[in-house]
């Protein structure tokens, strides 16, 4: 992600096309030929603010959310192969290749749509989603004072830290053991993980 932010920043992308910026930075880390340990899945959200539409590319278990009213408008679907194994990039040894999971980049979901005015955007990995449900994460997003920044950070912490507490709870019944009863696994409590959320509103646009 630190490269696809860097082509951002210099310019090189597509607001339309998140796809795109996915894709080239990848392709640029296949060049650079160093092996990397461990996957990624990979989450693009571009608000084009001049004609408020916001164009995504999701690829994994890793998501957004669009929230207006109180209520989720918009959502990313999750990818997964099977069971706990989600859609995710990988730069493998040459050893690994053919043995360790890597999927394309244009296997990516990708959609527009257009947003409104005070819509929040909430971005976050698949440790809050696998913790946290929606309604838990509306009521908390129902405290967001306003849409100055220590506002949506304090939210956005406080969103963080009650999944990172559900996620140690061996008693909690979470989305993700439910997923896994699904899936015929005798699963409860938490799933800790890496939990990453960003928070963004809406706002009119000015050059």
């Amino acid at each position: 992600m630190r490269t696809c932010e860097r082509l951002v920043k210099e310019g090189r992308f597509v607001p339309s096309n998140p796809i795109g910026i996915l894709t080239t930075s990848y392709c640029e880390l296949l060049q650079n030929k160093v092996p990397l340990l461990g996957s990624s899945t990979a989450c693009i959200v571009v608000l084009d603010r001049s004609n408020h539409r916001l164009h995504t590319a999701n690829l994994g278990d890793s998501g957004f959310l669009v929230v207006r009213g109180g209520e989720v408008v918009h959502r990313s679907d999750e990818q997964q192969h099977y069971f706990n194994t989600p859609f995710q990039l990988s730069i493998a040894p040459p050893e690994a290749e053919g043995v360790v999971l890597s999927d394309s980049p244009d296997a990516a979901d990708s959609t527009s749509f257009d947003v409104q005015l005070g819509d929040i955007i909430l971005t976050a990995t698949d440790g809050l989603f696998d913790n946290m449900p929606d309604y838990m994460i509306l009521q908390e997003l129902k405290k967001l004072k306003n849409s100055n920044y220590e506002s949506i950070q304090q939210t956005a912490r406080s969103i963080a830290e009650q999944a990172h507490e559900l996620a140690y709870d061996p008693n909690y019944m979470s989305p993700f053991a439910q997923f896994a009863c699904d899936n015929g696994l005798n699963v409860r409590g938490g799933k800790p993980d890496d939990i990453t959320v960003l928070l963004s509103i809406v706002a009119e646009y000015t050059d």
